[in-house]
């Protein structure tokens, strides 16, 4: 199926759907409402829930590479003094 025909699918699916929309009696026009407006508090609960877990992970990501960046730096300068230790010892002999 091309894409042209794909839209055509699409736009007369919409188009169906409007002419049932405005021919629906009050009490089918609430449920389509009430139905559309529980997907939309459905997708913005997912979109909260998604965006605190990705805060939280961006936290714990953060936590570790600074706790890294600390046990490298630390071990740099031992290896450092240890080096300074080797020069002096060698200087001296």
């Amino acid at each position: 199926m091309k894409n042209s025909s794909k839209l055509l699918a699409l736009l007369g699916l919409g188009a169906l759907a409007f002419w049932r929309y405005k021919k629906a009696t009050p009490e089918e026009k609430q449920k389509v409402n009430d139905l559309l407006n529980n997907a939309k508090d459905n997708l913005t609960k997912y979109g909260n829930d998604l965006k605190s877990k990705a805060e939280e992970l961006k936290g714990k990501a953060e936590e570790k590479f600074n706790d890294l960046k600390s046990q490298a730096e630390t071990k740099m300068e031992e290896a450092k003094e240890t080096v300074e230790e080797k020069v002096e010892n060698a200087q001296q002999a």
